[in-house]
């Protein structure tokens, strides 16, 4: 793996020099955008609008539009801004991991110690797992500053960056339903489906079918084969229809567990 930003973890007084690696890579079917006529690749160019000439990606800076002029902003004034966010996670506080919502979580990130900093790193890391706590910190990354956890996983320590209470929108925008009367015997009803489908949670258990499929669809046509067609989308279910439904869905699962 290629680290992708490298600094130190404030821990108190103790700094903690380490690497940061993305703890994800995507899964996807590399698709291609083609002309249709002639199947020939698309190509994207970066255009100056005023000459209508391309530009090389050397000759590309960043601005910020101020008073209708730009003022230029290169990579070493991004640092200037806040030196220490730039190269340092600085953990602020500690708190139980189960305080935050999981709408807040983003992206995870794999922290891995240089050798000065190996004794400290393990250290952090056993002092989080006996206290199941999370350390809450900030950090400057690709200009932009996060808000993260340091939590352990296994041997390792994981940064998983968290979204500032600014970014969510609010839920109040949205038409939910609220004075819907619910029958106990409904209620009940859902609560043993629930339980019917309880079960400790195995991440291996879940695959990607999907590009599986897509997989599958591409070598049918690439063989000439017409792929068959999707099954259509389940109907929602009518209020009257509930309670027949959730007795169905019961009977269903009892009869795959027999």
């Amino acid at each position: 793996m290629r680290s992708i930003w490298n600094g130190t973890i404030g821990f108190g007084l103790v700094s903690i020099p380490v690497k940061l690696y993305s703890a994800t890579e995507q899964k996807r079917i590399d698709l291609d955008m083609l002309d249709k006529e002639d199947l020939s690749k698309i190509k994207y160019q970066r255009i100056n609008e005023n000459t209508g000439k391309e530009v090389k990606w050397s000759d590309i800076v960043k601005g910020y539009k101020l008073n209708d002029e730009y003022v230029v902003l290169t990579n070493e004034d991004f640092e200037k801004a806040n030196v220490k966010k730039s190269k340092s996670i600085e953990i602020d506080e500690f708190v139980e991991e189960k305080e935050i919502d999981s709408v807040y979580f983003d992206k995870p990130y794999y922290l891995e110690p240089a050798e000065a900093g190996r004794k400290p790193y393990a250290l952090l890391r056993e002092a989080l797992k006996k206290t199941g706590k999370v350390g809450v910190a900030t950090f400057v990354l690709r200009q932009k500053e996060n808000l993260a956890i340091l939590r352990p996983m296994k041997e390792a320590i994981v940064l998983n960056k968290i979204r500032f209470q600014s970014e969510l929108r609010d839920i109040d925008e949205l038409n939910l339903p609220m004075d819907i009367d619910i029958e106990n015997k409904q209620l009940d009803m859902a609560i043993q489906l629930i339980d019917q489908y309880s079960t400790e949670f195995d991440v291996t258990a879940y695959k990607d079918t999907y590009t599986e499929e897509l997989q599958k669809l591409i070598q049918e046509k690439m063989e000439g084969r017409e792929p068959e067609l999707p099954k259509k989308e389940t109907a929602p279910t009518k209020s009257k229809d509930l309670m027949a439904q959730l007795k169905a869905s019961l009977e269903e699962k009892k009869k795959k567990a027999s």
